[in-house]
């Protein structure tokens, strides 16, 4: 989301920033610059996802303001495809995922229209709609006149302990339960989960789960995050670096993986990162900035680490 003027000063000022000493294995390795986005149409990448309808595709969408577009590219930065959200607003798009639906055996966007700057919304949509087959669309032709999505649903979220801004939106890849993080300065975030199945007429309060301590000294500004398609480990990122949480190979409840202790990774220099996810494999995650013709960043896992 666009930031106000004392923190957008503040933040995008600085390219990286320092992470709370600690002692840990390294996960993954340097980032690398694997292409530069060529979709002039997106400056302001605000939400990463792979695509499961195709191997090395990617999702992502402009913040507020950008009206309901979501849009694919490859690995290679070339563009896939354009496509209006149907039945959907952007008054704040700030985060997007994929992840199970109604159809069993189907995959589905989630758009996350969950920024609140002003903390005056008195709740916040994620829109879910099944994802569109990129195998069959002529990416360039998208360009001139934008495809349309099936229609989308509304799921209408509450916070149960008053209004919060929040950047980062985990769709479990099994269950469908959704994760919001907030956003905040100095201070830890919070999650919050709504447990599938969801009813996209009624208002769904969700469930504080607790804090999060993140290993920065400008506490939980977390702008994006992402889950692993084997649904075991979580990835947030801030404006200077990435983050990541892994549950126990003990734990039976997903939910474990909130109280685990955070590590840090390098995710490069971005003019203003807010997006993150997974490679399908699961073996790299990527990330994206805001801006015309950013850069797409990869982190591999190294071998230790697996």
């Amino acid at each position: 989301m666009r930031l106000c003027a004392f923190a957008g000063a503040f933040f995008c000022s600085l390219w990286s920033a320092p992470a709370i000493p600690q002692q840990r294995t390294a996960t993954y390795g340097p980032p690398a610059k694997i292409a530069t986005i060529k979709n002039s149409a997106i400056n302001e990448s605000s939400g990463l996802a792979a695509s499961r309808s195709l191997s090395g595709a990617y999702w992502t969408h402009n913040d507020s303001g950008g009206g309901p577009f979501i849009y694919a590219f490859n690995n290679r930065g070339d563009s896939l495809g354009v496509f209006r959200v149907a039945g959907a607003d952007n008054d704040d798009w700030e985060d997007i995922a994929v992840g199970p639906g109604p159809e069993p055996n189907r995959s589905y966007l989630y758009i996350a229209d969950i920024g609140d700057n002003e903390h005056a919304r008195s709740e916040v949509i994620v829109y879910r709609v099944p994802e569109p087959d990129l195998k069959s669309v002529d990416g360039s032709s998208t360009k001139r006149r934008p495809l349309i999505t099936a229609p989308a649903e509304a799921i209408r979220l509450k916070y149960p302990d008053g209004k919060h801004d929040a950047e980062a939106l985990i769709v479990h890849p099994t269950s469908g339960n959704l994760y919001i993080v907030t956003k905040v300065v100095m201070a830890n975030p919070t999650v919050y989960e709504a447990a599938a199945p969801f009813n996209s007429g009624k208002l769904i309060t969700m469930t504080a789960l607790g804090k999060v301590r993140v290993p920065s000294f400008f506490g939980g500004v977390i702008t994006g995050g992402s889950i692993s398609p084997d649904g075991r480990r979580v990835a947030l990122c801030d404006y200077f670096r990435g983050y990541e949480l892994v549950l126990p190979a003990a734990s039976s409840s997903f939910n474990d993986i909130w109280k685990q202790r955070m590590t840090d990774f390098d995710l490069g220099k971005r003019k203003q990162g807010e997006a993150i996810t997974y490679r399908l494999d699961g073996e790299a995650l990527l990330a994206t900035s805001e801006g015309k013709g950013f850069d797409l960043i990869q982190v591999e896992r190294l071998r230790s680490s697996r």
